[in-house]
């Protein structure tokens, strides 16, 4: 029979032993957690990489577009303000950002009260109230694209909905590439979508894209052919602002075909020459008076008889310097609705002769729309621009001139 002692000891014993699994079970419990709240972590760390994976992630490709569309709903972009305080400038002069961030701007009402403007035709009279309205906010910026030592900038005028245009001159002529150590870069200007009721879409996918590429500018200004001079003048200053070094400029649509390696031999035998410009130049053209034309002038526009020399949009190559003088011309004039002409204006007041050269086709190789030549895949080879070309048409044409293409004879005009 136990006595109170021996009672005493077993009661001690069990209550020790019960103490020992309480803790044992606590620091158990507490083990997992800790060992649970690691993994978590990770987890959520490799979730918010995966959301901040570069653009175009090889690994995964589907990473940079979670990204892309979560972030954007996230965080909208902010709205443009008016700037209160002066840009910052270089010791020269030159602004270090684009500072513009407002694109409050009302109509020039003092016009409406002219006989000569009531007589216009909507499209140029609204033109005309809004040519004061020269610069407006950015959209989407890449200054990165002139750091460095940037031998030759290619820029390409486009619009939102000709994403496929685009496309195929990225894995064509476009691609960002360095030959024999000169660094060649890509840009595609863009303004806003003119259609308001698919632009909200249109531009989602735009942003999509730039989020990809990182090679489109965009500003705030409709994209419609009267705005094509807007396109010019904010290259030219977006250019003397973030592009103090870049050595030589191609500029053209995005419909042409274009050979990087003749612009490059033409640039060599021209031993730096100064203030070159260089194209499809057209001398003596008169304005266009015929009404159902889509170039037509009114008298009240323009009142002289011959336009200055100026080379056709389709594509044409300038130094870097005097696309820098360029700004500060284009600045000073009134805006023509007429891009090409426009940038002839501000080359006569800088008195300069654009070059005309027959390596830059941009109504095609021959005048005749359906002549072989046309077609011709020798002929392109020659060629530094030829313009009108559908984006199938231009790869079909690229695949045939970088293939083991044999030409009798190359055509002499570089």
């Amino acid at each position: 029979m136990k006595t109170s002692r021996d009672r005493w000891r077993v009661y001690k014993r069990a209550s020790i032993m019960f103490f020992l699994a309480v803790v044992a079970l606590t620091v158990v419990q507490r083990g997992s957690i800790n060992t649970g709240a690691p993994f978590e972590l990770e987890r959520q760390a490799r979730m918010e990489a995966s959301e901040g994976a570069e653009p175009g992630d090889k690994t995964n490709p589907n990473l940079g577009v979670k990204s892309f569309w979560k972030a954007s709903k996230r965080h909208p972009p902010p709205k443009a303000r008016a700037n209160t305080q002066p840009p910052e400038t270089t010791a020269v002069g030159r602004p270090t950002a684009w500072d513009v961030t407002s694109s409050n701007c009302s109509s020039n009402l003092n016009l409406t009260s002219q006989e000569w403007f009531t007589g216009l035709e909507d499209n140029f009279k609204q033109f005309l109230l809004y040519r004061h309205c020269r610069y407006f906010p950015m959209l989407l910026d890449h200054p990165e694209k002139c750091t460095g030592d940037v031998y030759l900038l290619m820029v390409i005028k486009s619009v939102a909905t000709q994403h496929d245009r685009r496309e195929v001159i990225r894995k064509t002529w476009g691609k960002e590439q360095l030959v024999d150590g000169k660094k060649i870069k890509t840009l595609f200007l863009l303004g806003k979508p003119s259609s308001e009721a698919e632009g909200v879409h249109h531009q989602k996918l735009v942003e999509y894209e730039d989020h990809i590429y990182r090679d489109l500018l965009q500003w705030d200004f409709l994209d419609s052919f009267f705005n094509l001079t807007l396109k010019e003048t904010h290259f030219l200053k977006w250019f003397h602002t973030y592009c103090p070094g870049v050595r030589f400029v191609f500029k053209g649509d995005d419909d042409v075909f274009v050979r990087v390696e003749n612009i490059l031999e033409y640039l060599e035998s021209t031993n730096g020459a100064n203030n070159l410009f260089v194209g499809d130049v057209i001398f003596k053209a008169k304005p266009i008076r015929n009404k159902s034309n889509k170039y037509y002038i009114p008298q009240a526009l323009y009142n002289k008889t011959l336009y200055p020399p100026y080379a056709g949009g389709g594509g044409f190559l300038m130094d870097g310097t005097l696309a820098r003088r360029l700004h500060w011309v284009a600045d000073s004039l009134e805006l023509y609705p007429i891009d090409d002409v426009f940038l002839g204006m501000c080359l006569e007041v800088l008195q300069v002769t654009p070059i005309k050269h027959n390596a830059f086709k941009t109504f095609g190789l021959v005048k005749n729309k359906n002549s072989k030549l046309n077609k011709e895949p020798c002929f392109f080879k020659s060629m530094i621009v030829v313009h009108k070309l559908l984006p199938s048409d231009l790869m079909h044409m690229w695949n045939l001139v970088n293939s083991d293409l044999v030409c009798s004879h190359k055509v002499k005009i570089l």
